[in-house]
């Protein structure tokens, strides 16, 4: 049973007294409470103190100075290690005041902390930060020189359980430390896992716990130990975010992204006009709900009726498009309010990102008040194919399909559009979020997990406003449609200077990396891996197991896969002797069977044909890569034409396994690769890594999943 109360009273005292940081002894305090296994210590105010302590405990002992004006204490000459005798105490308790004195004459020291040595170990750093949108994260890495050096450090979002706290052992670079090498001990996984578990808990239950440094926590094949406390608070909490609850989200983003009728308000007959884009785009395409055109003083736009505000139209309107000036939107949003409209799409610029944060607060409050879900401002609105809804100044998307796409820029937005296009994409949605008022990724994520309509989610974000939300949602829905984000501005220039090791090393973009992994969200590293994730992804049956193999008429090809393969976390398969002997009644004495199998670049097409079924009818393996070579004995369409055959035939059979295909050769791959995409088989000209990069991604949605 936890003693809270006693973490309570020091807490508060700590506050009462102005401070920000807890002394070694009240770090040791709140670790018991914990169980958070600490050595025994006591705090000595002369050397007579500090003889007497270090005897009871028995040599050798450490002593380090305690001082809330001093939290590194190894920089200010405060620690000495190895006190060997009563001497040695009473000699180094004068040393470490003298030392804290010089560092800083006017620190206020309350005296030094004399503390069982405890065995060597492995040193292992255990921590926790406060992330201004993540909120509380535990750290795990080695200690000392590699934590500091290769900031080799992982987070995840607390409160962690036992299996998070394992995957932390292993999700960071320096894991085989622990196992034990060049015939070192492996350490306790559960006690170091524990610790992590109990940490994760202490800073779930206290917010002012801003940051928390276990450093360095000795690691042994018995247990773990952690020799130095730090803990650093924040008293002034900030409020929580308003967050709806998941029915409501639902409830409103149905309205939003669904609605029965929708009111332009700024509609107008001026082509140019972004009000006169969104009525031709609503008209042109094909949107069958009501549209109704709002402006102060035309009495028809494009046809049909207009009103001067939305409190004039009969009947209910689910949606408001906004397309005027930034300054009128707060009166015509109050409107909408009083008209019981639940969703606004706000397309003016001219808010926060143009220096007007007040007009963008004001909305808000309106928003609030009203029950408003509002999307944007800032953004070029939004598509929803399957009802023929094209609420944007864009031009008009037709192409349905399955990806449900969103950017918070404009201009990326614009690239998703031409991409779809371009390739055929078939898009359920396409939407833009913009400054991201109130409507964000989390609630287009609750929004499309119901969506019959979308089998994956692909979002571009600049920055998550409540990660913690986000991260929730991704991992529930991850669990159902693949999720991929791309996260822009991957430094962490502008973090706040930290206090403790952990703060220090809390790299903006590592902490979105890993809660990322630890809620099933498939990271895409460019623009065109979110693109062609979005569109690779859903054509690819899943895999039923981790066996990859791959099959190529070029030796070259062949190599570039295998490297893309580890990049991609990819298994290639140890090719068993039996099918080993299979693959090469198929191919040349001069080809090589194994993994991957070169057929060589001159065999006509029977060969590939051949090799293929058979990597498609053996059970044992689960993905095949494809690298095809330009040759005339092969041409390219007669290649691809052969590679769906067979995977049609296969499909007959019941058997559907994800390929993938590299063309390398003149332009006409480039034909052949899109025959093979229309045909349920990604396939890029001139590249080896993006088809790998496609089928990884596919692999890691189906492991985060559960269903390999």
């Amino acid at each position: 049973m936890l003693d809270k109360t006693n973490v309570r009273k020091t807490l508060e005292t700590v506050k009462a007294e102005g401070r920000t940081a807890l002394t070694a002894p009240e770090g040791k305090l709140l670790c018991d409470a914990y169980g958070i296994a600490v050595p025994d210590e006591g705090l000595a105010t002369s050397a007579d103190e500090a003889v007497k302590l270090a005897s009871d405990m028995g040599f050798p002992v450490v002593m380090k100075i305690v001082s809330q004006d001093i939290l590194h204490k190894t920089d200010a000459g405060g620690v000495i290690v190895g006190v060997e005798s009563a001497e040695d105490a009473r000699a180094a308790y004068a040393t470490i005041i003298a030392n804290a004195k010089r560092y800083k004459p006017d620190a206020d020291i309350s005296g030094v902390q004399v503390q069982q040595m405890v065995p060597a170990g492995q040193e292992v750093i255990i921590g926790a930060v406060t992330d201004g949108s993540f909120g509380k994260l535990v750290a795990f890495g080695l200690g000392g020189v590699l934590v500091e050096v290769l900031k080799d450090i992982t987070f995840r979002l607390a409160p962690v359980d036992k299996d998070e706290a394992l995957s932390m052992l292993d999700g960071i670079q320096a894991s085989e430390m622990l196992k034990g090498v060049r015939g070192g001990e492996p350490v306790n996984r559960e006690a170091l896992a524990d610790m992590i578990v109990r940490v994760s808990q202490l800073i779930s239950d206290h917010p002012e716990i801003s940051e928390l440094d276990l450093n360095p926590v000795f690691a042994t094949k018995d247990g773990a130990i952690a020799a130095d406390v730090r803990i650093v608070l924040d008293h002034d909490q900030p409020e929580p975010r308003h967050r709806p609850s998941q029915e409501e989200i639902v409830t409103a983003m149905n309205k939003v992204m669904r609605p029965r009728a929708v009111a332009v308000i700024g509609a107008s007959n001026e082509q140019g006009k972004i009000g006169n884009s969104v009525m031709r785009n609503l008209i042109d395409g094909g949107y069958n709900g009501d549209i109704y055109p709002i402006h102060p003083k035309a009495d028809d736009i494009l046809g049909y009726k207009a009103y001067r505000s939305v409190k004039d139209v009969p009947g209910e309107i689910d949606t408001a498009v906004f397309a005027i000036p930034a300054k009128l939107v707060a009166g015509a949003l109050t409107e909408c309010g009083e008209k019981g409209i639940p969703g606004a799409v706000l397309i003016p610029s001219g808010f926060a990102e143009a220096g007007a944060p007040e007009l963008q607060e004001e909305i808000v409050k309106i928003g609030r008040k009203y029950n408003i879900r509002m999307m944007g401002p800032n953004i070029y609105g939004f598509y929803y194919t399957p009802d023929n809804l094209c609420a944007t100044f864009c031009t008009a998307y037709d192409v349905k399909g399955s990806a449900a796409l969103s950017s918070q820029s404009g201009g990326i937005g614009m690239a998703i559009i031409g991409f779809s296009r371009s390739a055929k994409m078939g898009v359920s949605a396409i939407v833009g979020l913009g400054n991201k008022s109130d409507i964000d990724e989390d609630d287009l994520l609750t929004f499309f997990e119901q969506d019959e309509n979308t089998k994956i989610i692909a979002q571009h974000c600049e920055d998550l406003k409540d990660g913690r939300a986000f991260a929730e949602v991704a991992k529930r829905v991850s669990k159902t449609k693949p999720v991929v984000v791309l996260k822009a501005g991957r430094t962490s220039a502008g973090a706040k200077a930290a206090s403790s090791h952990t703060g220090a090393l809390a790299g903006n973009d590592k902490i979105y990396e890993d809660v990322f992994k630890q809620s099933g969200v498939i990271r895409a590293r460019s623009l065109k891996q979110l693109l062609e994730f979005a569109r690779g992804i859903p054509v690819m049956p899943t895999p039923k197991g981790e066996n990859v193999v791959i099959i190529t008429g070029a030796g070259g090809s062949g190599v570039l896969l295998s490297d893309a393969c580890v990049d991609n976390d990819l298994n290639l398969m140890s090719m068993p002797d039996d099918l080993d002997a299979a693959f090469r009644k198929f191919i040349p004495p001069f080809g090589a069977a194994g993994n991957p199998v070169d057929i060589t670049g001159g065999e006509p097409p029977e060969t590939y044909k051949n090799t293929v079924r058979l990597g498609l009818e053996d059970d044992r393996i689960h993905s095949l890569i494809l690298g095809y070579w330009h040759t005339i004995v092969t041409p390219p369409m007669v290649f691809a034409k052969l590679m769906v055959e067979v995977k049609e035939e296969m499909a007959a059979k019941g058997i559907e396994k994800p390929m993938v295909a590299s063309l390398a050769g003149d332009v006409e791959v480039e034909e052949a690769a899109e025959y093979l995409y229309q045909h349920g088989i990604p396939a890029y000209a001139y590249s080896t890594e993006l088809p790998v990069e496609v089928l990884g991604a596919k692999y890691k949605w189906a492991r985060g999943a559960g269903l390999l």
